[in-house]
Parts: structure tokens; sequence; C-alpha cells
């Protein structure tokens, strides 16, 4: 998983080379409307200490006590909510296809934000936007592995482990206790809501249009959705937390660039207790 991660970020850093390279910079007077705010101190303090904790958080989970085979022999199925029986449905043979397909899926979505950049008014703002994004990269897997919803305090059991057909060594893996919610649809979904975001911002003359391209935003988060159920990774409702964490994530820390920081300060914490994120709000009449 690190090592596909560290692959999103060298495909994105090239994208980004090849558009500036195609794209000189715009003349000043094209530099007129700049939507969001980046401190760069701050930015690149919760991009630092957010991709810091972000290794430790995987490292942890992937250091999960192995299922006993009591824990397997007695997993219900009966108990599954009618939503996810569909997980239980599957064929475990072409899991590893899935898997692979799923793989594949999150690294052209975590790139697909570097087409922003054929907007001459987003490519005039690439780093700040570039800055937005990295941190929204950061949050968003940091919220899947420390928060209280994510596989660190939640120990739902994959769908593959109940799949009488695999092997006991197939299933005993501790990552198979990291079900809730599905990390890979959380940071897809908040590839593609941030990049919705961000062109609506810079095109504010769309309108309602701009509907339709969050509608738009969905389907690469439910495509991955289905390639981790058919995985047998998640249950359908673990894929829909995700997208909609991901969805928040991709959505708001842009928004949050909007505001002025002299109303608005972000920032973020991390202690022996967990990892987050600070923020402080002065209104007018305060000051």
């Amino acid at each position: 998983m690190r090592a596909l991660r560290r692959r999103c970020f060298v495909l994105a850093f090239i994208g980004i080379c090849l558009t500036q390279q195609a794209y000189p910079q715009s003349s000043a007077s094209d530099s007129s409307f700049h939507p969001y705010h980046v401190n760069y101190w701050v930015t690149g303090g919760i991009i630092g200490v957010g991709l810091t904790t972000n290794y430790l958080g995987v490292s942890r989970l992937f250091h999960k006590p192995e299922l006993s085979r009591l824990e397997i022999q007695t997993l219900n199925k009966d108990i599954i909510y009618s939503i996810d029986n569909w997980a239980l449905t599957q064929d475990p043979f072409r899991k590893d296809v899935f898997a692979t397909y799923s793989d594949y899926a999150i690294v052209c979505t975590v790139v697909l934000p570097v087409f922003l950049l054929f907007d001459k008014q987003i490519r005039q703002d690439w780093v700040d936007v570039l800055l937005m994004y990295v941190e929204t990269m950061s949050i968003t897997p940091n919220i899947y592995e420390w928060s209280p919803l994510g596989p660190t305090f939640q120990n739902r059991i994959r769908p593959m482990a109940y799949y009488d057909q695999l092997t006991y060594d197939q299933r005993k893996s501790g990552s198979n206790r990291n079900s809730f919610y599905s990390g890979h649809d959380a940071v897809v979904s908040a590839s593609t809501f941030f990049m919705a975001k961000v062109y609506c911002d810079y095109n504010p003359g769309i309108g309602n249009n701009k509907y339709f391209l969050y509608a738009a935003a969905t389907i690469p988060p439910l495509v991955m959705g289905y390639f981790r159920v058919k995985a047998l990774a998640h249950f359908p409702s673990d894929v829909l937390v995700g997208l909609g964490v991901g969805a928040v994530c991709g959505f708001v820390i842009p928004e949050l660039h909007r505001l002025q920081d002299k109303n608005f300060s972000l920032g973020l914490y991390s202690s022996s207790e967990g990892t987050g994120i600070t923020m402080k709000w002065q209104t007018n009449f305060l000051k």
C-alpha cells in the first residue's frame, strides 16, 4: 500500500511538470481571481505531520492479530445486514483479479486532478492547488487510520473470512479485521470531489451545472466500491461510508481555504492519544 501511494504522488508530480511545460505561465491580466488562500507554513506543517502519522497508522493496521480458527468458525452470516449480503455471494476465486483492478484504479484516480491544470485560471495558482490536494490526500487517510470510524477502533471482519472455499491461511490475516470502512474508496472519493470542488470555485459561472459535476464525481468511487466488494475486501456499507468520508474531505478542505486567515486558522495536533485538526473561528464583531 505504501509503495502504491508513493507511485501515485510520483505520477501526479510528473503530470504537473508536463502540464507546466505545455502551458506557460499566464500573463498578469489573468491573475485577478484567486478563490483560495493558502498559508504555506500551516499547510506545509499539516502535510508533514499528516504524512508521518499516515505512515505510522498504516503500519499499525497491518499488524493486527491474526484471526483464530475459532473466530472464523463462529462467523455468522445470518447477522449481516441485508444491504451487505451481496458481499457474501461473490466468486472467491476471482478476488485477486478485482483487488488488482482496484489497485490500478486508485492510481489512475489519484492523478486525475492533474487535468485541472488545463484550466487557465487554475493553472496560474498551481502551487496552491497542489498543496491543497496533497493536504487533502494526507488528511483523508489519517481520518481513516486514526478516527473512531476507522479500523484502528473498528474490527469488522472482511467478507473474505466468511468464505469456506478459501483456506485458513487465506482467511486468517490480521488485515482482515480492517473491513470498516474502505480506505480505497475514501481516497478516490476525496480526489474526485476535490477536483469537482476546485473547478466549480474557479468557474462560478457554471451555476447549477456544478451539481452534474458533483454527480459525476461519485462515479469513480462507486466503481472502486464495486471492485472492493468483488475483491472480498469490504461490504457495500463499508464502501458507502468511505465514499461519504472522502467526499467531505474533498469538498471541505478547499472550502476552508476560501476563508481568509484573518477570520480563520487551521492547524494539526498530534499526541500519544491520537491526531486531529484544530480550527479557530473569530467573527468580525469580536475583533
